[in-house]
């Protein structure tokens, strides 16, 4: 059965996590991981800060090279870089385990992972990975992964609670009965968690509905 697994893993031990040093106002959130078989690209957005100031932050580490823009949305930026796999660390795991990166969202404070494995199996050979490699992370969830209403759409147990709260709140009206932090406020999450798993939520129903459908 697939599993999902929540975790926290300190600023420090992700390679993107150096950039909260001297710019501690900004949000980062994994978008995506594309594994090479010498580098990691990971694709991640990136809040609070302009691109030239996030550029400079990486100019110094050895590991990372061919940081750039791809996209923007208003005061966010979709960037990538290229990120050496000899450097150990829990992006190299994440890239090498058999699991799928849900979410990741990191702060000045920590890294706040949600990863999908095929079985519990695969969980735990990623943990035993981290282990094994002196990786610090701390599990706050393990849970299988719930269909709704008898159908499988993939969705996570917190992304499910997400999208019901918010539809119930009136998050999805027009006008708006509830802003995004009220609901964040509710669910005891920061605003850009909530953004990520409805935004992530959202992705999922359409892939399972629409996509699957057409």
């Amino acid at each position: 059965m697939a599993t999902v697994m929540e975790f926290t893993s300190p600023t420090a031990e992700f390679p993107l996590g150096s950039i909260f040093e001297n710019l501690p106002g900004v949000t980062v959130e994994l978008e995506r991981l594309i594994p090479h078989e010498t580098h990691i690209i990971p694709y991640f957005w990136v809040r609070g800060a302009e691109t030239e100031a996030i550029e400079a932050e990486f100019e110094p580490h050895a590991g990372t090279s061919n940081i750039r823009v791809v996209d923007s949305f208003e005061d966010e930026y979709l960037m990538r870089v290229e990120w050496d796999q000899a450097y150990v660390g829990i992006l190299v795991a994440l890239a090498k385990a058999n699991v799928a990166v849900l979410s990741g969202i990191g702060t000045k404070d920590e890294w706040r992972f949600e990863v999908r494995g095929e079985s519990q199996e695969a969980i735990a050979e990623f943990r035993e990975y981290c282990q094994d490699q002196e990786i610090p992370i701390t599990i706050t969830a393990v849970h299988a992964m719930l269909p709704i209403h008898g159908e499988s759409y993939e969705l996570t147990e917190t992304q499910r609670e997400a999208l019901l709260l918010a539809y119930e709140r009136g998050y999805f009206d027009s006008p708006r009965e509830a802003s995004l932090k009220e609901i964040a406020e509710e669910l005891g999450i920061t605003q850009q968690s909530l953004s990520s798993r409805l935004r992530r939520g959202h992705r999922r129903l359409i892939s399972a509905t629409l996509i699957s459908s057409s």
